[in-house]
């Protein structure tokens, strides 16, 4: 049963405003490491200005962050990074709670594949079409409208609420990692990822590889001169798919709806420079799940292996042995506690501000995101926003903003039940 304060929170959640605010996020094209990534920040920061709220929105020390054995990884070119928090100015001592998102998208790929330009949002019926959409305007956009909500009520807090929107999450983490370095922490933490109606408590990793494969070149014409990478290659990649089904077997029971919890997957390869000769190096990169609670150490360790097996095996690769290093993005997995109450008051607050039953399952999540630096920090997290994340990073990218209303009338009942109320303004 809501509160009285609960209730007016809940009243000032319009649903034709969050649809304006989510259309005007998705409009600026805000593509990892981009000017537009900062400019997003910029506006970010005076949205929450206008919400009363003490807003600390600082340039990044890029290479101090780099430098630090820490660091994340990042992939993505940059120049530039902005970090925004915001805090609620009129709270108490009590609990803060931490809503968090990134603004950063990926790039929209092959124009010809999207129904117009994919940063000019598209309504079709109660959906919103557009790059970044789902991952994760609409998350955004539902944070902003619980905070908004909040603020027009009146009610009083115990507590403080805190927005930490963050920059460069789809190549790494630096936001996110730059925030918690800042000092920001919570005593929870809801990232507005999409989970398509369930709590995300737990991410497996993904890590980063690059295999190098050394081959001698010799004039096409005479190859049997030569030793071709691609044909290296070959061996090393039916090994890497043995090793892939060795690190999925008996997966976490989170993870156990997945076809594959944990993937090894190799997304470039380049090998030669010329049609005429034959190939004497071939580079692969791709990237490596990691098991929930694996030592990212030991998943490199895993991949490092194997391969130095192949090449002992090998009659060119002995002596001329692949190298693996480790670049971009290294994410490691992260969980919530289990147990822990954050996700029984959210299934609570669903079922009393949306009307659904309080099912909300929790499951595990393949993929890397910033749970698992808010969880190593200390401050327990999950994973609950609009969207699915099944249509994330595709030209069919979209959102239901009914989703986005109920996933902020959720939320913002959780945060008053997590932080404390002491009454409205004249109430």
């Amino acid at each position: 049963m809501l509160s009285h304060e609960e209730a007016l929170v809940l009243s000032e959640i319009d649903e034709a405003a969050v649809a304006r605010t989510l259309l005007e996020l998705i409009a600026v094209p805000s593509v990892t490491g981009s000017a537009a990534e900062a400019e997003l920040q910029h506006q970010l920061a005076g949205r929450l200005r206008r919400l009363g709220m003490d807003v600390d929105l600082w340039p990044m020390d890029l290479a101090a962050l780099r430098a630090h054995p820490e660091f994340p990884g990042s992939e993505a070119p940059r120049e530039e990074a902005w970090g925004l928090v915001g805090r609620t100015a009129d709270g108490g001592d009590g609990p803060v709670f931490v809503l968090q998102g990134h603004v950063d998208v990926v790039p929209a790929g092959d124009p010809a594949a999207w129904e117009g330009d994919p940063f000019v949002p598209r309504v079709t019926g109660d959906l919103v079409h557009g790059r970044g959409a789902c991952d994760m305007k609409a998350g955004l956009a539902a944070h902003l409208a619980v905070l908004g909500a909040i603020r027009a009520s009146g009610v009083r807090l115990c507590g403080q609420v805190a927005a930490h929107f963050v920059v460069g999450e789809e190549d790494g983490g630096l936001g996110a990692f730059g925030t918690l370095q800042r000092g920001y922490r919570g005593d929870v933490c809801v990232i507005g990822e999409p989970t398509a109606g369930t709590l995300v408590t737990a991410n497996a990793g993904a890590l980063t590889f690059r295999i190098a494969v050394p081959g001698k070149a010799a004039h096409a014409s005479s190859r049997e001169r030569g030793v071709s990478a691609i044909e290296g290659y070959v061996t090393l990649h039916r090994a890497l798919a043995e090793l892939e089904a060795g690190r999925n077997t008996g997966p976490d029971p989170l993870m156990a709806e997945y076809p594959i919890p944990y993937a090894l997957s190799v997304g470039t390869l380049h090998a030669g420079d010329w049609a005429s000769s034959v190939p004497d190096l071939l580079v692969a990169e791709g990237r490596l799940g990691v098991r929930l609670g694996e030592d990212p150490a030991d998943a490199r360790a895993s991949l490092e292996r194997r391969v130095a097996e192949v090449c002992a095996a090998d009659p060119w690769l002995r002596d001329h042995p692949a190298t693996v290093t480790w670049p971009g993005g290294q994410f490691a997995s992260g969980r919530l506690a289990p147990g822990h109450p954050l996700t029984e008051v959210i299934r609570a607050a669903y079922a009393d501000s949306v009307g659904g039953d309080s099912g909300l399952r929790e499951r595990g999540a393949p993929y890397g995101s910033d749970l698992r630096l808010y969880a190593g920090a200390g401050v327990p997290t999950l994973q609950y926003g609009p969207g699915d994340i099944a249509v994330a990073h595709s030209a069919a990218e979209h959102v239901s903003v009914r989703e986005v209303v109920e996933v902020a009338r959720t939320l913002a009942v959780t945060v008053l039940r997590t932080v404390g109320t002491k009454g409205a303004v004249g109430g």
